[in-house]
């Protein structure tokens, strides 16, 4: 069945969405959420490809320091973005998606080594394809690391998970009456420090190459279904 208004998109998770209900580690429920969410996408002839942050095992920023210089904790972010996508590999496989994780850092014995070429021939044979390691240089975000896959892949729109239902007006948490906001420039984005939804340089590089970001909410269902169907969800960022 074809119904989806886009034939790729990058899904762009974070590692704190992935540890769901546990401060540490990979919640195995949340997971299989998003494998199904992820199914209903591939099953309406949109391809997929996913990038998984690190922060529920080891931020990168916060951890350099105290001896550990910060190309080594970036190096570190990479790798705890490579056990995430390690277990979604299989949690997606386990969900019946066929699924491959490739990875920027050299790890041959647990991933692929990414290329765009092999990348293009798994998403043609109908896999989920998930990029491992953000872009294998520090001072780099998985969020930027996002932008620049969606680019080289041409994936339209970068879908960036949140816990909310997109962009608002100022964190709906603190304040009852926050407005969600449709669209955004990316001027917006960039200049409006209250928006945090993605780190700057991300929102920068989506910009210079006018590649759309939709900001929503995935953990509710069917919500990317209706994105790649061509409703209107979550916020527009462009």
């Amino acid at each position: 069945m074809n119904s989806a208004k886009y034939s790729r998109i990058l899904l762009k998770l974070s590692g704190e969405q992935l540890a769901g209900k546990y401060e540490f580690g990979v919640d195995p429920d949340i997971a299989s959420f998003l494998a199904h969410e992820v199914k209903k996408v591939v099953d309406s002839g949109c391809q997929v490809v996913m990038v998984v942050g690190g922060g529920n095992m080891v931020r990168g920023a916060k951890l350099a320091g105290h001896g550990i210089r910060r190309v080594t904790a970036d190096q570190m972010g990479m790798l705890s973005g490579l056990m995430n996508s390690m277990a979604l590999t299989d949690i997606f496989e386990a969900n019946g998606i066929k699924t491959r994780c490739l990875s920027n850092i050299f790890a041959q014995q647990v991933a692929e080594s990414y290329s765009y070429r092999l990348a293009e021939k798994h998403l043609q044979q109908g896999r989920v394809v998930i990029v491992a390691g953000g872009t294998a240089r520090p001072y780099v975000t998985h969020d930027t690391a996002a932008v620049s896959f969606a680019l080289e892949l041409d994936c339209e729109p970068v879908v960036k998970a949140s816990k909310v239902e997109g962009v608002y007006d100022k964190d709906p948490t603190n304040h009852p009456d926050a407005v969600k906001l449709d669209t955004v420039s990316y001027q917006e984005a960039l200049e409006d420090n209250s928006i945090m939804v993605m780190d700057k340089a991300a929102i920068g590089l989506a910009m210079e190459q006018n590649k759309p970001i939709v900001v929503c909410n995935c953990m509710q269902a069917d919500n990317l279904l209706r994105l790649v169907t061509g409703e209107a969800v979550g916020t527009l960022i462009s």
